[in-house]
């Protein structure tokens, strides 16, 4: 597969030029996904395909937000895999094996990232943007939260002055109560009742 293993440039577009918040989102991606091959298998063994399915699907949405293309993918091609009903479960190995790979060589990249932070340069127009609107932020939010993506989680963290102000504080405490607890549907549900 040809599919480049970390597109930074792709990464960095996803969340509007905000360099910091891409590097927590790969920090917390080290820390969530190092062994999620693992979890994948686990669950397929027990006979779990909708456990699988939901890892694989969790992990798509987290590789497209850092820019993964090949892990997001391979991830996709799984999630497929899991919910396919007359697969039989080594048919499922294939594409896990795939995935396994792809992650053994996206996550020494995410390591060197980190350790180096090295970046690309904001392209020289970014000084003259202005910040992201509150509507932007609120669809790229509502984004992550329809993946079930823990990014969300970030994102909140990082624009909670600007959400709070844009939402309203209730609105806002609620949508990052339900995300913190991993209730993304629930935190998409007030997110939407809150802006619309």
């Amino acid at each position: 597969m040809t599919t480049a293993i970390l597109q930074v440039e792709t990464g960095l577009q996803q969340l509007m030029g905000d360099r910091a918040l891409y590097l927590q989102i790969l920090h917390r991606f080290r820390q969530r996904y190092h062994d999620v091959a693992d979890r994948a298998r686990a669950a397929l063994a027990a006979g779990d395909a909708a456990e699988a399915q939901r890892i694989a699907h969790t992990l798509k949405g987290a590789a497209g937000m850092i820019g993964a293309q090949q892990v997001y993918v391979l991830a996709a091609a799984l999630e497929s895999a899991c919910t396919a009903p007359a697969l039989p479960a080594d048919g499922r190995a294939a594409p896990l094996a795939q995935l396994e790979q792809a992650l053994r060589n996206l996550l020494p990249m995410v390591e060197n990232v980190l350790a180096s932070a090295d970046l690309p340069p904001p392209p020289a127009a970014a000084a003259d943007l202005h910040p992201p609107s509150t509507t932007m932020l609120v669809q790229h939010l509502a984004r992550l939260l329809e993946d079930g993506d823990g990014a969300a989680i970030d994102v909140l963290e990082q624009s909670a002055t600007v959400l709070a102000a844009g939402l309203g504080v209730a609105v806002f405490q609620e949508v990052t109560a339900a995300a913190h607890q991993f209730e993304f549907e629930a935190a998409l549900a007030a997110l939407r009742s809150g802006s619309a």
